[in-house]
């Protein structure tokens, strides 16, 4: 496919440090060049901000993308669209040079509408299923105009919802993963199952509900699962100065906290993180757990990539996802430990149905040609 298509990701040039929130788009651009494409990666920067710490994070977010060939796909601009400082610019792609694509595959639900409105053709890629419909609905996001929509969120749009659909015509896409940058890898028995998290997230309201965006209150719920396991369980988590306070709480438990700036600030971080890991354990945002949208993780496909079983929260009934076989959902406490129990028990064959799950449905070159292929119809 010798298409242009322009990337717009969420602003990872503000998050220098978030290895994890890179791959997500990465997984998006490395799919799209292995199809042939030619790809540009938009950022949006705020021009009156501090110049010499803009500066300096174009440059770090320009060094993670040329580890991946991608150094020279950069392009910028503001959010009204207009020309950037010549300094800041140099040396990368403006709005006009982007805006040349065949399509704006955009991530990001904020990119501004001055933006979106450059491009002949545009696709915007739902990665927050059930809250940006109701955020829509509220008016507290305003989503620029697009061609066609797409959402990971397999009850999006459909009669299962709880949430609207905000007069869209949504199309389910999996989220991808670049399967020849995350082979399957094996480990010593003694490895933990991870995770990677924020937990702060706040709440949300819609038509008299409050949602909590936040994972702390459902680890909480399950700070007892190391007694009931012979799996060792780890979490690296965003914390700071909560570090400590929170290290009292689950240690003595029998978890091991990390602080996840520590393990995962770069694209090769993350994924050594990973790839160390015996497997994954972690809990769901809890609105996910209340609107049912079949949500999964990206960070999820990586351990399944990477031939590691996941035991993850249940998010609703999947045609995808399955509850017991590479990949465990579960609904509770005696659930979870049962989970880590029976991946423990048949690990290795665990681990090849968990790659072989990455392979049949969330492979990046075929989510990505399908996508490219709705979206340029």
């Amino acid at each position: 496919m010798s298409a242009t298509i322009c990337l717009a990701p969420a602003n990872t040039v503000a998050y220098p440090a978030g290895g994890g929130h890179l791959w997500v788009y990465l997984q998006w651009a490395l799919g799209l060049r292995a199809l042939g494409c030619r790809v540009t990666w938009l950022e949006v920067v705020d021009p009156t901000g501090p110049a010499e710490q803009l500066r300096a994070r174009v440059a770090t977010l320009r060094g993670h993308l040329a580890r991946f060939g991608l150094g020279e796909a950069l392009a910028l601009c503001s959010p009204t669209g207009a020309p950037l400082p010549g300094d800041l610019a140099a040396g990368v792609a403006d709005l006009d040079g982007a805006a040349g694509a065949d399509l704006l595959l955009n991530l990001w639900h904020s990119l501004p509408a001055p933006v979106v409105a450059r491009f002949r053709r545009s696709a915007l890629v739902d990665t927050d299923p059930g809250a940006l419909q109701m955020w829509m609905t509220t008016g507290q996001v305003r989503v620029a105009p697009h061609d066609i929509y797409f959402t990971i969120g397999e009850t999006v749009g459909t009669p299962a919802a709880t949430f609207p659909d905000c007069g869209l015509q949504w199309h389910y896409t999996p989220p991808p993963v670049f399967l020849p940058e995350w082979p399957s890898t094996r480990v010593n028995n003694g490895a933990p199952y991870t995770t990677v998290a924020h937990w702060w997230g706040g709440t949300f309201e819609f038509r008299g509900v409050t949602f909590s965006n936040e994972k702390r209150a459902v680890f909480l719920e399950y700070l007892s699962l190391p007694s009931r396991t012979r799996a060792k369980l780890e979490l690296a988590v965003c914390l700071a100065e909560h570090f400590e306070e929170y290290r009292k709480v689950f240690e003595p438990a029998g978890w091991r906290l990390r602080e996840a700036w520590d393990v995962s600030s770069t694209p090769d971080d993350y994924r050594a993180y990973i790839q160390r890991s015996r497997g994954e354990f972690s809990c769901a945002k809890p609105f996910c757990l209340a609107i049912r949208n079949a949500w999964v993780s990206d960070r999820t496909l990586c351990y399944l990539a990477s031939g590691k079983p996941a035991v993850v929260q249940h998010t609703g009934p999947s045609r995808l996802l399955p509850d017991a076989e590479g990949l465990f959902r579960f609904r509770s406490l005696a659930e979870a430990a049962q989970a880590l129990e029976q991946a423990e028990s048949d690990f290795d064959r665990q681990c090849r149905l968990a790659r072989a799950l990455a392979e049949a449905h969330f492979d990046a070159q075929r989510v990505v040609c399908s996508v490219l292929e709705r979206a340029l119809a």
